[in-house]
């Protein structure tokens, strides 16, 4: 307000004095008016230049530039865009720009982020093609350069801009920078800034860089600036001279030299100058109260997110009585403290993995858990990577410690057993350690992408634990043997592998084979069957989740290893298919599938299996049992699916209004975690939450477009917007057309 003061004290002493001395009061207020104009600009563009280096500290991007890892970071760019979506919010100069992070090959803009290919499509420069954009502007190196005026198309809108260009971080000297900051500037936004020149005198504008290119033309035809400055009669260097019908003002700028000129007619210099303190009272009055109006409720709608935190932040934590402590420092020193917290719950998480990667491993070889996902997900809790999710289990025992159980013995085991590991490392053995008794040690060695078939693996795995064991005993004095069982196909095999490297080790104390013994190489001259009671309680908790191909291979994994490693006599035989036909009676007597009518035949199904068919009949006929079950199951998940998605529609019908309406608000109502709430709403639907609301959003509000007398800012907050310019570009973009646009149309 108070710049807008000093026009209209020009304005009136002008009108004092305008009689007579018109013109050189024309002239000097003209000059006044150009460099003021220049004084804005180059303000505007050095705010520009500021906020590139406002990006080159900022900490969220300078994490993204120096990220080399192949995965994308999604909450690190979100954070980014987010923390500099405000910067345009001060300066019209930076209503459109955007940042290229070269690692990510993205681009980052206030509202979205797009691919280079994907950015071009909607903005692009006329006659420039991609690949020379992505040279000159993302690949090159700048150092505050500024594209010349250039026609320029967005989003199907000709247009006309001036480009500032800024690599980060700023001391970046090499051909390529790690990310690239792009100012577009409209020539429509700059001519603003001196539309008093042209609108008040009805004259032109005319912007040149110290090279003669254009930067902004306004009330006038370039072969006309181009004949005037080839002209030898007009002098450049004067600030203000008659040239044909106009007055020129030339002014120079010290900081870039830019050369800005302004042409007033001569006729508009003799008109009443009556009207200069009219209209200046008029326009800085009218444009101080509708500043001031604009001002305050810009004020009241940008306070609003930050009041709403703290009146979260004092009901979760609380604000002691009596405080001298304002707001910022109550909000500083509660995210201080959550921050340090953070901190220390992950110290704490840290210094728990050693524990949870255990337990883990633990569980995996005791085939505790009920599905490949529960071991998928436990694994990735403890930063365990399974490779291909193939290998074998391996038992190392250390020798000479039979029967020995006393303290110092127990001491000197797990020495032993640390001096093991610590070998394993040693010798950069891939696998996986835990132990087992006091005197084993489990090793897992999962199968990686180089390794070339089973006999490969083999070869390995045996010419691993024999340079284990001559390095052991070299180093240490420590004797051991080893059992491996037979490889696992998949990670919920990996108990039956250390069941069978038990029992090679076993075999090889019994035998007393120094060494290591693989699993088949032991005489397996039983007669009774394998069916682990572990092996029932798997079988039978995969049914009931429905995962039937995971009960297949169990099955087929009970089948083949009585089949194929043990010869079993037909009594054997007909008491191990009476315990699985036992498996599936105990399953359907629970009450999952007890509410059923038809279980009874399945019952019978069950029953009436022969023991003395083949055992592949047998398996045959489980099979097809497992498909009836798993499918009941399915269909069953499938039903309750359905049931939460309408609940959640409903719940969103009833709530959409309300601004605060998120996936954990909805979560919360429907009672599920908000990760499987997300997943299962995309899975049924095909669409995301957040996509679905704005869809309820957009269809009430096309209703009151149509029906209601409400504006358009009314409108946004009916339907949950707290910002209407929110509100706007939503509308826009999933309708097509603006509201306005949408209700003209629709009234017509």
């Amino acid at each position: 307000m108070v710049i807008l003061i000093i026009p209209s004290i020009g304005g009136y002493i002008s009108y004092l004095t305008s009689v007579s001395v018109t013109q050189s009061i024309s002239i000097e207020n003209s000059v006044t008016q150009l460099q003021k104009s220049q004084e804005i600009l180059e303000r505007r563009m050095a705010e520009v230049e500021g906020f590139t280096r406002q990006l080159a500290v900022n900490q969220e991007l300078n994490v993204l530039m120096n990220e080399r890892d192949n995965d994308t970071n999604v909450y690190g760019i979100w954070r980014a865009m987010r923390n500099v979506l405000t910067f345009g919010q001060t300066n019209d100069f930076l209503q459109n720009y955007y940042i290229y992070l070269s690692n990510y090959n993205l681009i980052l803009t206030p509202g979205s982020s797009y691919r280079p290919d994907h950015y071009y499509a909607n903005f692009h420069y006329s006659g420039l093609s991609f690949e020379q954009w992505k040279k000159e502007v993302l690949d090159k190196t700048h150092r505050s350069d500024i594209k010349p005026l250039s026609a320029f198309v967005s989003r199907g809108f000709d247009t006309s801009v001036i480009t500032y260009m800024q690599s980060l971080p700023l001391d970046s000297f090499n051909d390529s920078s790690p990310a690239v900051a792009v100012v577009i500037i409209d020539e429509k936004i700059i001519a603003n800034l001196l539309s008093s020149l042209t609108e008040r005198y009805g004259g032109w504008v005319h912007i040149s860089d110290a090279d003669g290119y254009t930067i902004v033309l306004q009330g006038s035809e370039e072969a006309k600036m181009r004949k005037m400055a080839e002209d030898t009669e007009f002098d450049k260097n004067k600030v203000s001279q008659f040239y044909e019908d106009d007055l020129v003002i030339t002014t120079r700028s010290t900081t870039n030299g830019w050369v800005y000129r302004a042409g007033i007619p001569r006729y508009v210099l003799l008109k009443n100058a009556n009207k200069i303190k009219e209209m200046s009272w008029l326009i800085t009055g009218s444009t101080m109260l509708i500043g001031l109006i604009a001002g305050l409720f810009l004020a009241y709608r940008n306070s609003a997110p930050i009041n709403r935190l703290l009146s979260v932040m004092k009901e979760q934590f609380g604000k002691e009585e009596g405080t001298t402590k304002n707001e910022f420092d109550f909000l500083s020193g509660n995210i201080s403290d959550m921050l340090t917290k953070n901190k220390l719950l992950e110290s704490e998480l840290d210094r728990q993995l050693p524990l949870i990667r255990d337990a883990f491993l633990k569980r995996l070889i005791a085939g505790e858990f009920k599905s490949r996902d529960e071991i998928l997900s436990a694994a990735k809790q403890g930063d365990i990577s399974l490779q291909q999710g193939t290998g074998y289990v391996g038992i190392l025992q250390i020798s000479g410690y039979a029967g020995m159980d006393s303290v110092e013995i127990l001491n000197e085991l797990n020495a032993s057993r640390l001096l093991l590991k610590q070998a394993l490392a040693e010798l950069d053995v891939n696998a996986v350690v835990t132990d087992s008794d006091s005197d084993k040690v489990v090793v897992l060695f999962f199968s990686t992408a180089e390794d070339n078939g089973m006999d490969h693996e083999v070869e390995g795995i045996t010419c691993t634990i024999e340079n284990l064991a001559q390095y052991v005993f070299g180093e240490y004095r420590i004797t051991i043997q080893a059992g491996v069982g037979d490889r696992f196909a998949s990670v919920t095999d990996v108990s039956l592998s250390f069941d069978q490297a038990k029992q090679a080790l076993e075999y090889a104390v019994y035998m007393n084979k120094k060494g290591m013994v693989w699993n088949r190489e032991v005489q397996t001259e039983t007669t009774t069957y394998y069916y682990p009671l572990d092996s029932e309680q798997r079988l039978i908790s995969t049914i009931r989740a429905g995962e039937l191909e995971e009960a297949k291979r169990i099955v087929h994994a009970i089948i083949q290893q009585n089949m194929e490693q043990r010869e079993l006599s037909i009594e054997m035989k007909h008491q191990l298919v009476g315990e699985m036909k036992g498996t599936f009676l105990k399953l359907l007597d629970q009450k999952a599938f007890t509410e059923y009518s038809f279980i009874e035949n399945v019952k019978r199904r069950v029953i009436d299996i022969g023991s003395s068919e083949p055992l592949e009949a047998i398996q045959a006929e489980f099979y097809s049992i497992m498909e009836e079950l798993c499918g009941l199951i399915a269909s069953k998940k499938k039903d309750t699916h359905i049931q939460i998605v309408k609940q959640i529609k409903e719940y969103t019908a009833q709530m959409y209004t309300d601004s605060e309406l998120t996936l954990y608000r909805v979560a919360e109502y429907v009672e599920r975690p908000e990760k499987y709430i997300s997943q299962l709403f995309k899975e049924v639907t095909g669409v995301n939450f957040s996509d679905h609301l704005v869809k309820v959003r957009m269809d009430q509000a096309e209703i009151l477009l149509k029906e209601s007398g409400f504006t358009v800012d009314e409108i946004a907050a009916r339907v949950g917007y707290n910002s209407s310019h929110s509100f706007r570009r939503a509308f826009k973009r999933l309708i097509g057309v603006s509201p306005s646009s949408y209700r003209q149309s629709a009234s017509e």
